[in-house]
């Protein structure tokens, strides 16, 4: 779907009040699948897949399965708050420290007055302290959930407890809000247009790069895979 199909969608679920999990896949997701039956399993299970890293649009189109247009995470976030503003939707945060969360919240109100952003907290907690923040997070009764966590404490923690949460919007959002708080920037149009804003991310947290050299495997992994399908069968 489209970034305007995708939030039309997402408009029916919140009033259909079923919880959802919303992913935005990326390169380093799908490998991550590829390597860890669970991981995929979780994905599979998911009610709702979004196109965001461009690497995926890349994929999806080279094996001739293009997608309407790429869904960015961090775009469909402000784009839910814009139509949530007018319906009045609720929103919850979970992620990041307390002095980056709050500062994306803030943003969020400043952004969007008229939000219901309803509460935030931060996403440094473990599994011992997950029932105490499910009751937060219930209590505030939210029709968007949006957690940005690490890598294995996202999607994973939220297809654990999506029955439990029973929120119709549940969507990881990877360091969106490291974005929002303006801890980090986000990549120049420039870097949007060319497809490398991994690399802008990279720039700005070397510290990842062994997140990172998923992206080649990834590429590598979709040109054999392209091959493999059409190379003809030889009867042995």
């Amino acid at each position: 779907m489209s970034m305007k199909e995708t939030v039309t969608y997402l408009a029916r679920i919140i009033e259909s009040r079923k919880p959802h999990q919303i992913i935005t896949a990326n390169p380093i997701m799908v490998m991550a699948a590829l390597e860890d039956p669970q991981y995929m399993r979780m994905m599979r299970e998911a009610e709702l897949i979004v196109p965001d890293g461009t690497g995926v649009v890349w994929a999806a189109d080279y094996v001739g399965n293009p997608v309407a247009e790429r869904v960015p995470g961090y775009d469909l976030i402000h784009e839910l708050m814009r139509v949530g503003e007018s319906r009045g939707w609720r929103v919850y945060l979970v992620g990041a420290s307390s002095e980056v969360i709050e500062a994306a919240a803030d943003k969020l109100k400043a952004l969007y007055p008229q939000l219901q952003l309803v509460g935030f907290r931060n996403g440094f907690f473990g599994e011992k302290e997950d029932d105490d923040v499910i009751r937060q997070i219930r209590e505030a009764n939210p029709d968007i959930l949006l957690v940005g966590r690490a890598a294995a404490t996202q999607e994973p923690w939220i297809a654990k407890y999506k029955q439990r949460l029973g929120i119709p919007v549940m969507m990881g959002v990877g360091g969106s809000f490291d974005v929002l708080s303006g801890k980090l920037k986000r990549a120049p149009l420039l870097f949007q247009k060319l497809r490398v804003e991994w690399f802008y991310r990279l720039l700005q947290e070397p510290w990842r790069y062994k997140r990172m050299l998923a992206l080649p495997k990834f590429a590598l992994k979709v040109i054999r895979e392209k091959e493999n399908v059409q190379k003809p069968s030889s009867d042995v």
